[in-house]
This record gives C-alpha cells, sequence and structure tokens, in this order.
C-alpha cells in the first residue's frame, strides 16, 4: 500500500476533515440543547460552541431542523449503539435496557437525558424530528419483542421505560436497575 491510499482508493483529507467538522457540529449543538435548551440553538452559537466559523454550520446544516435531526440523530443512534454493545458483551436484552434507563438518571446522564427529551418533545411539533425521535421507542420495543408477542405488553413496557426515566428527572432522584428491570418484567409479565 502507497502512502496517501486505501484499498479503496486514494484518501481524500478534505472528507475526513468534513466529516469530523460535521461531527463537531452535531456535538456542539447537544451541548449547546443541554446548556441552553433547543431555544438557544441557532447556527451562531451552535458555531462558537464547536470553534468554528458561522459559515461552517450554515454549509454543513442549511436550517435548523437539519441541526436538530443531527443532534437528535446522533443521540438515538447512540442509544442503539448502546444496546448491541451491552447484548454483544453477553448481557440480557432486558438487563441492558434497564441500564440504560438508570444511566439516563445517574448525574452524568441527566444532562444530556434532559436534552434529549426536550428534542423529543419537539418532534411533536416539527414533523421532520420524528422518525428519529421513534428509534429509542423501536428500540425498546424491539427488546420487549424478544420476551412476548403480545402487543399489548410491549407497548406497555414503552411506556415504562420512558415513565420510570422521566419520573426519575422529575424526581432528581437515581433508579435502581433492578428496580426497573423489575418494573418491565412485571408488564411484560414476567414474574
Amino acid at each position: 500500500m502507497t502512502r496517501g491510499r486505501t484499498a479503496a482508493g486514494p484518501t481524500d483529507g478534505r472528507r475526513v476533515r468534513g466529516q469530523r467538522r460535521r461531527s463537531e457540529i452535531i456535538a456542539a449543538t447537544l451541548r449547546v440543547v443541554e446548556r441552553d435548551g433547543v431555544a438557544g440553538v441557532t447556527h451562531r452559537a451552535v458555531a462558537r460552541e464547536a470553534g468554528v466559523p458561522a459559515s461552517s454550520a450554515l454549509y454543513y446544516f442549511a436550517t435548523l431542523d437539519d441541526l436538530l435531526v443531527a443532534a437528535l440523530t446522533e443521540a438515538a443512534d447512540g442509544y442503539v449503539h448502546r444496546m448491541r454493545e451491552l447484548v454483544g458483551a453477553g448481557q440480557d436484552a432486558l438487563d441492558g435496557l434497564a441500564a440504560m434507563v438508570t444511566e439516563s438518571a445517574e448525574p452524568a446522564g441527566r444532562i444530556r437525558s434532559l436534552a434529549e427529551y426536550e428534542l423529543t418533545l419537539l418532534a411533536v411539533r416539527r414533523p421532520a424530528l420524528r422518525p428519529v425521535a421513534r428509534k429509542w421507542i423501536d428500540l425498546v420495543a424491539e427488546v420487549a419483542a424478544g420476551y412476548t408477542d403480545d402487543p399489548v405488553a410491549i407497548r406497555a413496557a414503552v411506556a415504562v421505560a420512558d415513565g420510570l426515566c422521566i419520573e426519575a428527572l422529575l424526581e432528581d432522584r437515581a433508579l435502581e436497575p433492578g428496580e426497573v428491570r423489575a418494573v418491565l418484567r412485571h408488564v411484560l409479565r414476567l414474574t
């Protein structure tokens, strides 16, 4: 292999830098939502947070909806990746889901969870966000479907996972994985 080439062809440093810049802008968007809420998201605020020229945010994301969809996609894909990681490491999917719900209420996950819920609720008013907002719902439903084929129980598991997250965030309290697992097992009729 020669310098500057990969098996797929020449390395394009501009493409790599562009992908890195795009990722930096998305991460900055999530930080702005965490700090200032969705109302604080502007191309200028995100560019300032990312440490890039304001024109960069506009170049990669023409509209605020594009920016918000990318930020929510990043968050939702992170949950899917985390679940695959837990299950791939041999953890039971229901235990993995309980761990993820628990992590969302921990101090380290709390601010991010609040930002993600704000983006998810924005999907009610902004249809472009809806398919991405459904990724968490679909993930929980997929886990539940691994334990039952009862559609009501699957919907109940989705409602419980979200309900426990919101309850913990509203009460500013931690959740125990065993507590989450027990409630999920109950609604899935596994107890």
